[in-house]
């Protein structure tokens, strides 16, 4: 059983990559945050989104005179109790899910820690203590980068570093060029420059307007859904285009369209700890980056060579003109060594292995056996 606090079906990251490879060896019940409907009885509505896997929605009624934690833990406690599963794995990528779950027996408990989630917009002042209970009691804890694992590792005895890793054969498509252009860029101009992802407090609109601004000959593709933050309060110009959210699957269609990557993230307390997926993915589909100064992302990739780094917009103005002036084979070549390690394949092989260590099962090579019950 998963808990978190993003959607299954809002933008895929670390949460989709990890847990589909799960699913071919456990049977995964991915637990959303409750939605709210008024009149009915409490439920969980359930959506199949591959073998093995199953998104559950909790359905609440907001007048129901329990509390939302005592619906929740009714709810996830029927469902176990329905269950044949004899072995039971909680997989928390939110704090907060201990309100509904913590007295419910599991063999296994693990936290993928993301992210700072107390640093984000809107988060709850319970989250922190939530979280320290959390550590306390869950027998393994991943972080999703270096920073993370940094400020984390002497807070549990069993922490393990698994950085944001890639699917480099579907973003490799984009190094092919043989791509119909998107119909709604492909009368832009070039250069383009594009971001992908979720707009939120942690994207720097006003690093980008200035970007823009500084070249208005350039065009700056930005694709994602805008979240927690006012639409209307984006930069405006002839040269930024918002193209909202696009399919995974569409995203090379796009990244083989455009002349460079920028990550554009403002440097504040949300993005304190951020490893971002899409750097690279990014790399893989053989794009040169930019990035502002994010800590994870100087230390894996700029200390490296592999990604530029700019503190201003005219520092991005000008490593972008250098970019874009230099052969990108010897560069290419550096990436791809980088790339060669990495793959979500690998970081949930490696997962799996330390959670069989703790539940003292052997590992098998083969998917499916049929004694590993729920994640």
């Amino acid at each position: 059983m998963c808990f978190s606090h993003l959607r299954w079906n809002f933008v895929r990251q670390r949460p989709q990559h990890l847990l589909t490879r799960a699913a071919k060896w456990f049977d995964v019940l991915f637990i959303e945050e409750p939605v709210f409907e008024a009149g009915g009885t409490a439920r969980l509505k359930r959506e199949g989104v591959g073998p093995s896997l199953e998104v559950l929605v909790p359905i609440v009624d907001p007048a129901d005179t329990q509390s939302l934690a005592q619906v929740l833990h009714g709810l996830v406690a029927r469902e176990l109790d329905g269950s044949r599963h004899r072995t039971r794995v909680f997989w928390y990528y939110t704090p907060a899910a201990l309100a509904f779950t913590q007295t419910l027996h599991r063999d296994l408990t693990i936290y993928d820690n993301m992210d700072e989630l107390s640093a984000f917009r809107g988060a709850s002042d319970a989250l922190v203590s939530q979280e320290r209970t959390l550590l306390a009691t869950a027998d393994l804890v991943f972080t999703g980068g270096y920073s993370l694992y940094a400020a984390k590792r002497d807070a549990h005895p069993d922490i393990h570093c698994f950085p944001s890793s890639v699917e480099t054969a579907h973003f490799a498509r984009a190094r092919h060029g043989t791509t119909p252009d998107p119909a709604d860029q492909a009368a832009l101009a070039r250069p383009r420059l594009g971001f992908f992802g979720v707009v939120d407090e942690r994207f720097d609109a006003d690093f980008l307007a200035q970007f823009a601004d500084l070249r208005p000959e350039w065009q700056f593709v930005i694709l994602g859904p805008v979240v927690k933050i006012d639409p209307a309060e984006l930069p405006k110009r002839p040269n930024i285009h918002w193209l909202g959210p696009k399919l995974y699957d569409d995203l090379p269609d796009y990244l083989a369209h455009w002349d460079l990557g920028l990550m554009s993230f403002a440097v504040n307390a949300a993005t304190r700890f951020i490893s971002p997926t899409k750097t690279p993915e990014f790399l893989a589909a053989g794009l040169p980056v930019i990035s502002t100064p994010i800590v994870d992302v100087v230390r894996g990739y700029g200390e490296a060579g592999l990604v530029e780094i700019a503190d201003t917009p005219g520092t991005a103005a000008l490593a972008a003109e250098a970019l874009m002036a230099r052969a990108r084979a010897p560069w290419l070549a550096r990436v791809d060594a980088r790339l060669a390690g990495d793959s979500w394949d690998r970081t949930w092989a490696d997962m799996e292995a330390r959670m069989m260590a703790v539940l003292g099962e052997p590992m098998s090579d083969s998917p499916r056996p049929v004694m590993r019950e729920t994640v």
